[in-house]
């Protein structure tokens, strides 16, 4: 592997360290999550995966780690920013053959991985998919806890509300919803 290429490819993923997500942006949260940080508690809740169910582990989290990184590029893309999904996708996925690029014989694969999580392919991507919302919505939660400003994030729910289509992500996604609903009876908005 070319170490020149290596050491862009790093610098390029560095920059999801600094990245605010968007949406939160736009909302004007204070301290908003990283890009990288979504990624990693994606990543992370890979771990919960059951070993009877029939998914690749490995493959998820690879996935969750991978699902976002064209945005080192074309930066955080979303609904607000006026920017029509195929010209989306378009511009990630020619920032991801561009990223691919510089991994010599592993960047094929990881290509393939970000296409496949794209067209939701397979039952990983799928699986990913949830877990992509579902951090979406414990995030939006800790943000109404943390800044006491309860039911004020109600629009990610609701992007969210019966998209998750695995039993135990929703069930997840169902346990965070609760603990938001009790938090918003017991703390009105100021």
């Amino acid at each position: 592997m070319d170490l020149k290429n290596l050491q862009e490819f790093m610098e390029l993923v560095g920059r999801l360290k600094h990245m605010k997500r968007t949406g939160w942006v736009i909302r004007n949260i204070t301290d908003p999550e990283t890009i990288a940080g979504h990624m990693y508690r994606m990543a992370m809740l890979s771990f919960l995966v059951d070993n009877d169910e029939q998914l690749d582990k490995v493959k998820i989290m690879q996935m969750a780690l991978i699902h976002d990184l064209a945005e080192c590029i074309v930066g955080d893309i979303t609904p607000h920013c006026g920017v029509a999904p195929d010209e989306k996708h378009r511009r990630e996925d020619e920032a991801m053959e561009e990223i691919c690029k510089l991994l010599g014989d592993k960047g094929p694969m990881i290509l393939e991985m970000f296409r496949e999580y794209e067209k939701q392919e397979s039952p990983e991507a799928k699986y990913v998919k949830d877990l992509d919302r579902l951090d979406l919505i414990m995030q939006a939660y800790e943000y109404e806890k943390r800044d006491n400003v309860p039911g004020e994030l109600e629009e990610f729910f609701v992007a969210t509300n019966g998209k998750i289509r695995h039993p135990f992500i929703n069930k997840m996604a169902s346990e965070i919803t609760a603990t938001r609903q009790a938090l918003c009876r017991r703390l009105p908005s100021l």
